[in-house]
């Protein structure tokens, strides 16, 4: 089985509320009808003026929510300290992101899908300050699935969101990502902090990086399998990973590779997708309390009804 059709049909086994706030994009309202349709989730779209809406589909209005004041005034108090007033929070919280946003924040809705009519910037920034980041994280950072037709699947990370990170967030970002790949693909995960040297073969202050992230995420994470520092090929070939880290149990069998930035990490994913034929899902946002996804806006209906799934999974315990 693939991997759209496994995530697909675990997330059929347990519906989540999804909200999408964009109503306005006709792909939001297609993928919300074949979600509700094919039983995969619980699409709840936020009303748009100008969008036609099937009646079966629930929606709601921002704006006349009776809702809004309790969010408004949660908003206020996560942001007061920013020196917004409860008039400006209100005015806030009828954005469809930060609405959508502050469903999720207080558990009535299981998690959100939006950006096929925003920036990333835009969708993390009300995830951020609306839901927060989850305990233990200190970064948002994502992943990207990488999918073969012989079944293999990859979780690369991070490949779109923080640049250059220090050895903390590049800590959180190995524990997120495994946790991530263990949610969206039922497997466990074996991760590997990948660098230009494997286990000592050359000294650098970039290393020197890899290998305190290293230490961070093992005395955080004593039960997560994740080994490092090491090259790509020691991490993935077994008959490499004898030579080069005999000792190791994961490399030669990783199927998480954490990058060490964003360079290694976006260039990692596209070359993947482009020259060895993978299929790239994501980017999946990880790190926040709970899950709010972003997308492309050059995105498909069905990207939007593969993503809607994924974020059921990342919402379950």
């Amino acid at each position: 089985m693939n991997i759209i059709k496994n995530i697909r049909k675990r997330a059929s086994n347990n519906l989540k509320t999804i909200v999408l706030p964009r109503s306005s994009d006709p792909r939001v309202i297609q993928a919300a009808e074949y979600l509700q349709d094919h039983a995969l989730a619980k699409p709840i779209l936020l009303q748009n003026n100008d969008a036609v809406i099937p009646n079966d589909i629930t929606t709601v209005d921002p704006s006349t929510d009776d809702r809004l004041q309790a969010y408004a005034h949660s908003f206020y108090e996560r942001r007061k300290h920013k020196g917004i007033t409860e008039e400006e929070a209100v005015k806030i919280v009828q954005d469809p992101l930060f609405f959508a946003a502050s469903m999720v924040a207080s558990g009535d809705a299981d998690g959100a899908v939006a950006g096929s009519v925003s920036t990333t910037g835009d969708v993390l920034r009300a995830a951020i300050q609306v839901i927060g980041l989850k305990s233990g994280s200190n970064v948002v950072s994502s992943v990207f699935l990488m999918s073969f037709e012989d079944g293999r699947v990859y979780t690369y990370g991070d490949c779109a969101v923080v640049p250059y990170p220090n050895a903390e967030q590049l800590a959180t970002i190995a524990s997120d990502s495994a946790d991530t790949h263990r949610k969206v693909t039922g497997e466990e995960p074996k991760a590997a902090m990948l660098s230009f040297s494997t286990k000592g073969s050359a000294q650098h202050e970039r290393i020197d990086l890899v290998r305190k992230a290293l230490e961070l995420v093992k005395a955080q994470y004593p039960e997560l399998s994740v080994d490092g520092e090491m090259q790509f090929d020691a991490a993935i070939i077994p008959e490499i990973a004898k030579r080069k880290a005999p000792d190791s149990k994961v490399a030669g069998q990783a199927n998480v590779f954490i990058f060490p930035n964003l360079d290694a990490g976006n260039i990692a994913y596209k070359i993947t997708e482009r020259l060895a034929g993978a299929t790239a899902t994501g980017p999946i946002i990880q790190g926040l309390a709970k899950p709010m996804m972003d997308l492309s806006r050059g995105c498909s209906w069905e990207d939007i009804v593969n993503t809607a799934c994924v974020c059921s999974l990342m919402s379950q315990d």
